[in-house]
């Protein structure tokens, strides 16, 4: 919390105030979310936020790219693309799960139309900041073989990410281990292979089979 603000430096400070914005909003939500109400959760004067910020929506918005970007999920390394995404995509689910039922909520509660943003902004300027994440999992698939990244459509690299995505805006909570182990097996996976796998030492490996 932002007690002394000229005791602060001026990114920890920002961090402070935007975190605190972030408790208001889990808290009352969009609607009730005020300047002042984020100022006294700070214990930090009104002006500090208006040197910083034009309105309530500039600063919410602020908070939400802070909270998504200061919490990344890591990127695992099992050494099989398989069991790469079925750990990355449930430790997605279980850590945004929370995260985008307030952010969804602050969208349709009047942050969209505040901001002069569209839906589908809001999801890549808040909602989708794992995108050079992800492409170190596809890497690390490609260099071992197990598929080729110069073949297969960038479209179909985030199949597997926006099904997430659109089950935890539809249904706010964390997708079953059934449905996310459905969509790397039945969908995704079977997708991938029609492009073929690269060659190198696992498709070599593959063929001796």
């Amino acid at each position: 919390m932002v007690r002394d603000c000229r005791g602060v430096a001026g990114q920890q400070l920002e961090a402070d105030l935007l975190d605190a914005t972030w408790e208001e909003l889990v808290q009352v939500g969009f609607a009730n979310l005020t300047m002042e109400s984020v100022a006294a959760r700070a214990r930090t004067g009104i002006a500090v936020l208006y040197r910083r910020w034009a309105n309530k929506d500039e600063l919410v918005f602020a908070a939400l790219q802070h909270r998504r970007g200061a919490n990344p999920v890591a990127v695992p390394d099992t050494g099989a693309l398989r069991s790469d995404l079925l750990a990355h995509l449930t430790a997605l689910s279980d850590a945004l799960a929370g995260f985008f039922a307030i952010a969804a909520a602050a969208a349709f509660s009047g942050l969209l139309a505040g901001t002069g943003l569209t839906p589908s902004q809001m999801r890549d300027k808040v909602m989708d900041t794992q995108k050079p994440r992800v492409r170190i999992l596809y890497q690390r698939a490609h260099d071992r073989g197990e598929v080729n990244l110069e073949r297969i459509p960038s479209a179909v690299l985030a199949l597997p990410y926006d099904l997430v995505r659109h089950d935890l805006l539809m249904d706010l909570k964390p997708l079953k281990p059934a449905r996310i182990q459905s969509i790397v097996d039945e969908l995704f996976l079977p997708l991938v292979q029609s492009f073929g796998a690269r060659e190198g030492n696992a498709a070599r490996r593959v063929r001796r089979r």
